[in-house]
């Protein structure tokens, strides 16, 4: 605080000029970072919050499978990722859901 106001005093009138340029670009990055994440992020708590038994999910691991159990009180979900075979992990450690099998897009060959 002692280092604007000195900033100040030492400019002179070209001080105010240097208050509103800070502003500015403090808006600026606001606007265009600190907004921007603060909503992915609140898309991705609404997303876990709402995750329910039989959904498709992305692990950050990259692994594909269905919610087959929620421990709510541990925030916990068993997930199958192949026939029989179950993985627990965190709700955090999901980022998406998973497109199913008719969605997803085909491999196609190249000649």
């Amino acid at each position: 605080m002692e280092t604007l106001f000195f900033m100040l005093a030492a400019q002179g009138d070209g001080g105010m000029g240097m208050i509103i340029m800070l502003v500015a670009m403090f808006a600026i990055m606001y606007f265009f970072m600190i907004r921007p994440q603060q909503k992915k992020q609140k898309e991705i708590q609404n997303f876990r919050n709402s995750i329910a038994r039989g959904q498709n999910v992305v692990t950050a691991g990259g692994i594909y499978g269905t919610v087959k159990d929620i421990d709510e009180v541990n925030n916990i979900l068993v997930i199958e990722v192949a026939n029989g075979v179950r993985v627990r992990v965190d709700r955090n450690s999901v980022f998406g859901s998973a497109p199913t099998a008719e969605e997803a897009p085909t491999a196609k060959s190249e000649k």
